[in-house]
């Protein structure tokens, strides 16, 4: 349910209030009793970051923000997690309505209201009890700061593109079929405002994208490749940026089955690439960002099936060069492999791809940031970044030597597409590299992408990463020009 944001003059009487502040003596007084006031003096003086005051007819909840000693970056994401357990305690007290009253900076209040949003998401829809279990938030009114119009109306754009990249990446595979995944990037480009055309198994065969035909062998679904395309008549860039989502809906490891406990159980969301360049294609275009941009998702899912491709395979990529599969569980980089060919013929400023690579990845930094490497220049490099550190979804640059090419070269084809244990997040990005002629960044989130357990504002399961981060890169650029 997508929330109703709005600026309001002054509280109410009877709203249920959130006050911001980073330090006692902005409290407003005059909404306090003596009583209420000895309280609050009381608990902010043994340092109680959150308060809450039952005046009978509402509820008032204070929240300090005064880390004023950490970094802008921290400062924001601790405000996210304070939204987050915010909505925690007006969640239980079922407010349908919420009027934050702010005393503190725009931007931390922008981020105190964006973690009670992504805070609120539920997935519900295979719950019987759904009417039940739903969280009773509907309005959010914010008062007493200097927000734009503008600033509230890109947070309700950008929590429902997060929202919306979460719903695709929980949904199982019974329902997400490559096919369906189409459909609901089309919803999106129609609710957003964007281009988007399928592609269907017969064009598929026809531009001879042998990677994404060999990993769809084995399912007896068809694949699909969807391009996306924003391009407004006022846009800054004449080359497009380009972004890749890998949107493998189900990955079992194909005929090199996944062999240990609990590793195919998540595996639903090895399309969360896709799910998250749908989201930022929805969130650029929504905003009528004027920048040009282009979104490419191959899909399929990669099943052992009796004519599915097998270890010692070489197949014929879209651009000619042909592969050794040695494993045919890193079938995502076969397919993005196409699309990254496809992506040349728009001669793009940059390309930013995102997928759930490689597990080599996740064990490396573990849930705390995206592995990041390319060619991209250092200014393409620190502005991407920079959007990463502000929004909290941080990128940890991996080297991209030259050495680590000789890990994926094969005896009898022109790559093979595994370098072995050592060094498999680089190596895998390298094989990416031989499709792509543009400046390039490769994003795994493997890490980031589904949480297990909860994980304050981004939740539970999916976590729609890699969507505020490109919404921030982009909208860097626009406000820079």
């Amino acid at each position: 349910m997508q929330i109703t944001i709005k600026r309001l003059s002054a509280p109410r009487k009877d709203d249920q209030l959130v006050i911001l502040i980073n330090r006692d003596n902005q409290l407003p007084t005059k909404l306090f009793s003596k009583e209420e006031l000895t309280f609050i003096r009381r608990e902010l003086r043994a340092e109680k970051k959150t308060i809450s005051v039952n005046q009978y007819r509402r509820m008032v909840y204070i929240q300090v923000l005064n880390d004023v000693t950490k970094p802008e970056h921290l400062q924001l994401e601790l405000a996210r997690k304070a939204g987050c357990t915010t909505i925690g305690k007006t969640n239980l007290a079922k407010h349908e309505s919420l009027v934050i009253h702010s005393l503190i900076a725009n931007e931390l209040t922008l981020a105190f209201g964006e973690g009670l949003i992504l805070g609120n998401y539920q997935f519900l829809k295979y719950r019987s009890a759904k009417k039940k279990e739903q969280n009773a938030l509907k309005e959010l009114l914010f008062t007493g700061t200097e927000l734009s119009d503008r600033e509230l109306e890109l947070l309700k754009i950008t929590t429902y593109a997060v929202q919306q990249t979460r719903d695709l990446v929980n949904e199982p595979q019974s329902f997400l079929t490559a096919t369906e995944l189409s459909k609901q990037l089309s919803r999106l480009a129609k609710e957003g405002g964007f281009t988007v055309q399928v592609l269907e198994k017969e064009q598929i065969i026809e531009l001879k994208m042998g990677g994404l035909l060999a990993v769809n062998q084995g399912s007896i679904e068809p694949p699909t490749f969807t391009i996306m395309e924003h391009k407004p008549a006022d846009a800054i860039n004449k080359k497009p940026y380009l972004l890749v989502g890998k949107g493998v809906v189900y990955d079992t490891g194909g005929m090199s089955l996944k062999p240990t406990a609990n590793s195919m159980d998540y595996m639903k969301c090895d399309m969360a690439g896709g799910a998250a360049v749908g989201g930022i294609m929805y969130a650029i275009s929504k905003a009528k960002l004027p920048i040009y941009v282009v979104a490419l998702v191959p899909a399929t899912d990669n099943r052992p099936d009796g004519n599915a491709y097998v270890p010692g395979d070489v197949v014929t990529m879209m651009s000619g060069k042909m592969v050794e599969v040695l494993n045919t569980d890193a079938e995502g980089r076969m397919i993005l492999a196409d699309a990254l060919h496809y992506g040349k013929r728009y001669k793009p400023e940059l390309t930013v791809e995102f997928s759930t690579l490689t597990g080599a990845a996740s064990a490396a930094i573990g849930p705390y940031g995206i592995v990041a490497m390319g060619t991209a220049n250092e200014e393409q490099k620190l502005a991407l970044s920079t959007a990463g550190n502000k929004v909290y979804e941080r990128l940890a640059e991996f080297p991209f030597w030259d050495e680590y090419d000789d890990m994926i070269k094969s005896d009898v084809a022109d790559i093979k597409n595994t370098g072995g244990a050592s060094g498999g997040a680089i190596t895998a990005g390298k094989f990416l590299a031989h499709f792509v002629d543009s400046p390039f960044m490769h994003m795994d989130i493997a890490g980031p992408a589904f949480s297990k357990s909860n994980d304050s504002y981004r939740g539970k399961n999916g976590t729609g990463v890699g969507v505020r981060l490109m919404f921030e890169f982009f909208k860097n650029i626009c406000d820079n020009k």
